[in-house]
């Protein structure tokens, strides 16, 4: 005090201080507390956040299998009787349409690059499986694969970039088949055994969504798997040039195992399945990783009426969104598969996003909905 006025220049102090500040006080806070009760009255809860399903026309009554999404406009899809569907106005109008001489295949995979650029992958026993790429939006396909193995059955591909990608198969003699391109498909070569794993007996993926391998730039990779004693993820952080496995603490037997695995960034993902075999079984379907798929935590089950055949992220949310789909129905998680909400109950087979306001879900007799989160983003 002495050091900033002189005591006869300061201000005189108030006489009665405290009581005014007490009342002045006592009069704030029941104005605040007034306002804050009238808020309390009058502010609606937050909403919940919601995905909201909008039908679309795929002009094909095939039963759609697999979806790739470029961007919020350009969407491919992909299904059997050789059929594939684009959109480039974010689903206004789809063109569907038959890979020519393809008509008795499954195209149970297919990986979008742009608008003109896809490699279709169709799953069968030996020469059943196949893959094909476009450069012209479909309206030439070049066949670029033909298995010759003849106990080979191809289930998922996925890539890195345009010209990195790979696909596998289901167990063959104890090891499991995996291609791998760097050339955007002119040549599929494949991975050296001595870099694999050796495969469980009858181990092998489901050939569901083509959402059991997924791939990060510039070189993750991991391979969901189950039909044996085991369910568990390949994963490699080179190209495929090199692999470990990690067992998960999900079911697996005869139909039973891994269908889709999801990433949101090096460290954190999903694997997601069930029992193929038996849609009542009701078993934990959902695994969670935070150290690359080192290793796995069970976090229950979603609140659908079969096996997850395939999930995605959504990007862009404030919170990692989940989105599950398979034969009955589709659900959504807000906090990365440990509780979920129902979206429907209409069979989807493959779901894919953009942004939190462009998705889209796939099924049978040619079903497409784009999914949007209205509320919580």
């Amino acid at each position: 005090m002495t050091a900033l006025c002189q005591r006869s220049t300061c201000p005189s102090p108030s006489p009665h201080p405290r009581p005014r500040l007490a009342v002045s006080f006592v009069v704030l806070a029941t104005l605040v507390i007034g306002a804050c009760n009238r808020r309390a009255r009058t502010d609606p809860a937050p909403a919940r956040p919601t995905f909201i399903s909008i039908p679309q026309s795929s002009g094909t009554t095939a039963l759609l299998q697999a979806v790739s999404v470029v961007d919020s406009e350009v969407v491919w899809v992909s299904g059997h009787q050789g059929t594939y569907a684009r959109t480039t106005d974010g689903g206004a109008t789809w063109h569907a349409a038959v890979v020519p001489g393809a008509d008795s295949l499954q195209f149970r995979d297919v990986h979008a690059v742009d608008a003109n650029t896809a490699y279709l992958m169709s799953a069968g026993n030996g020469e059943l499986s196949r893959i094909y790429k476009t450069t012209d939006g479909g309206a030439n396909w070049q066949l670029q694969f033909t298995s010759h193995e003849p106990k080979a059955f191809y289930d998922c591909m996925a890539f890195w970039d345009p010209d990195h990608g790979i696909a596998m198969s289901d167990e063959v003699g104890g090891r499991f088949p995996i291609i791998a391109t760097d050339d955007g498909g002119r040549s599929w070569k494949p991975v050296s055994p001595s870099a694999l794993p050796p495969a469980l007996p009858g181990e092998g993926s489901f050939a569901a969504s083509g959402s059991c391998v997924a791939t990060r730039a510039p070189g993750h990779a991991w391979i969901g798997t189950g039909n044996s004693s085991a369910a568990r993820v390949l994963r490699t952080a080179d190209r495929g040039r090199t692999w470990s496995v990690a067992t998960t603490p999900l079911p697996s037997a005869e139909g039973v195992g891994l269908a889709s695995v999801a990433f949101r960034d090096d460290l954190h993902g999903v694997a997601m399945g069930g029992s193929m075999l038996d849609t009542s079984a009701r078993v934990d379907d959902i695994a969670i990783t935070s150290d690359g798929g080192r290793s796995w935590t069970t976090v229950g089950r979603a609140p659908i009426a079969s096996a997850i055949y395939g999930g995605s992220y959504v990007p862009g949310t404030r919170a990692p969104t989940l989105v599950a789909v398979g034969p009955g129905g589709a659900a959504a998680s807000f906090d990365e598969g440990r509780s979920w909400v129902t979206v429907d109950t209409t069979a989807y087979w493959a779901v894919a996003f953009a942004s939190p306001s462009a998705g889209w879900a796939v099924g049978p007799r040619g079903r497409i909905k784009r999914l949007a989160l209205v509320s919580g983003r």
